[in-house]
């Protein structure tokens, strides 16, 4: 499909790409405009117990995504500042460019909306925009809002303790902080997840209006029994305070604070100039809180990072039994010993000598004088 491709009406293509952490009702909200006409890129990833009701995640752009993360050592809820920068490039590097941009034009083909979801998406959005536009689409936001403090306890319930609280909660400062900033100017819309739970028609039109969308403008909860029943609200399993999660109170602090700025920006004329100042000043400040953080556990990161093998010192030889130094090489060894003489018997130990020493070194003596009994057998 050619940039300047135009649906039978003569309008733009759109494409809509919802945001938001890994367990904040990203695939609730992707699932429920794939009821209103727009289309998931099909196979989508497989529903579990983790998501009974379906992920509504292409399958395609997940391994793409992860893929490109496991590339440059990014998770999905990673919580250093300085990961964006290990990501930045991703965006220039034109054979990544046009593997998208090949995938996501032949979703085009015959479909004039689609909607892409996957919680790593935040970590690709100058890509997916840099691929958008080359394909003139129209692009919109849909950005899924869920307190932090139920976040972390649906992704410990459900993803395990391989990763603390107090840093999936710092992921989802930083991931929010970040896809904040990143989207701004752009059409866009904040859900909270609560108020989706709640009243679903009047958030789905609230982000229709927001997105310029008309289809998904004032629509009725009787004329849409399916979607109503797939927004249970008995699926809010893990509705929790900041009792229930183990954060330091100084990161309390601080999502506390953005979790009432970017709840704003939900709010009728909340996305507005004076948010965004505020917003930029706790990015600084998370910047500068996780700076500290890294400073202070210096010595536990040290202490769990690869070793290499240690430079090896001069050190003072001591006489074995039969009058050699320990110490000596293998080479010296093997010599002393009269098997480096000619003949077959020998080939295999010069063959052994190719070997670089820092490995020959590491043979064990018992293996060294096992093999020298068995070269002066052959050699007999």
């Amino acid at each position: 499909m050619s940039a300047d491709s135009r649906t039978n009406s003569g309008a733009r293509p759109r494409l809509v790409l919802v945001v938001g952490i890994g367990r904040s009702g990203t695939s609730l909200f992707t699932g429920m405009l794939g009821q209103l006409g727009f289309h998931v890129p099909q196979p989508e990833v497989r529903a579990d117990e983790t998501n009974p009701r379906g992920f509504s995640e292409p399958r395609w752009v997940v391994d793409f995504h992860s893929r490109l993360m496991r590339e440059r050592r990014v998770t999905v809820f990673d919580s250093r500042p300085a990961a964006w920068e290990e990501m930045g490039g991703v965006a220039d590097d034109p054979e990544v460019f046009e593997e998208l941009r090949s995938w996501l034009a032949v979703q085009l083909v015959g479909r004039s909306k689609l909607v892409i979801k996957d919680p790593r998406i935040g970590w690709f959005l100058p890509l997916w925009l840099s691929c958008a536009e080359a394909l003139g689409l129209e692009t919109g936001f849909a950005t899924m809002l869920r307190h932090p403090a139920e976040m972390v306890a649906s992704a410990r319930q459900w993803y395990g303790t391989w990763q603390n609280d107090a840093s999936r909660a710092a992921a989802w400062l930083n991931m929010t902080l970040q896809t904040e900033s990143a989207t701004r100017g752009a059409r866009r819309a904040f859900i909270r997840y609560d108020d989706l739970l709640e009243d679903w028609p009047r958030e789905i039109s609230r982000t229709g209006e927001l997105l310029d969308l008309p289809s998904l403008v004032g629509l009725e909860r009787s004329g849409y029994p399916a979607i109503d029943a797939f927004v249970d609200p008995a699926l809010r399993r893990s509705a929790a305070g900041w009792e229930e999660v183990a954060v330091p109170q100084p990161l309390q602090e601080l999502l506390d604070d953005v979790w009432s700025r970017v709840s704003g920006l939900a709010a009728p004329g909340g996305d507005n100039g004076e948010t965004h100042a505020a917003l930029d000043a706790s990015r600084a400040a998370y910047v500068e809180f996780y700076s500290g953080a890294e400073a202070i556990a210096q010595s536990s990161l040290t202490a769990v990072k690869p070793r290499g093998r240690p430079v090896a010192t001069a050190a003072p030889r001591t006489k074995s039994r039969n009058g050699r130094g320990s110490k000596a090489s293998l080479r010296q060894r093997l010599t002393e010993g009269g098997v480096l003489e000619g003949g077959l018997a020998g080939l295999p130990l010069r063959v052994a000598l190719l070997v670089p020493t820092r490995y020959r070194e590491r043979v064990p003596m018992p293996i060294v004088r096992a093999g020298l009994r068995i070269v002066r057998k052959l050699s007999r």
